[in-house]
């Protein structure tokens, strides 16, 4: 990631859901299916973007590229709800990270059986 790239941000997702994003300044990329969200994700880690806001029905379709991305420090791939609303999938991931990290489910307890 080069000095001047620092901090920028890039949204993937269906229109609706990227239309704030692109208010707020950040660069927005529509995808609809696996390929063209891979090939979006693909492009989009090069080391150009700090961070990549992807909804959450566009992440729940390319968990492998997710996994290999989250190997590497940049970009930094968070799930978002789409417009629609949330299906879930980036609280599952969340909660997968820090049981993996600290190996116990310190967010949630007891309160998901």
């Amino acid at each position: 990631m080069t000095e001047g790239n620092i901090g920028k941000i890039a949204v993937i997702g269906d229109a609706d859901s990227i239309l704030a994003f692109k208010a707020i300044g950040a660069e927005t990329f529509k995808a609809s299916n696996v390929f063209e969200a891979n090939d979006t994700l693909k492009k989009l880690s090069d080391g150009t973007y700090a961070v990549v806001f992807v909804t959450e029905d566009i992440a729940a379709m390319i968990p492998d590229t997710l996994a290999r991305l989250k190997t590497r420090p940049y970009p930094a791939v968070i799930p978002i709800p789409p417009s629609s609303g949330s299906n879930g999938f980036g609280m599952r991931s969340v909660k997968a990270d820090v049981e993996k990290a600290i190996g116990a489910d310190i967010l949630f307890g007891d309160e998901t059986k």
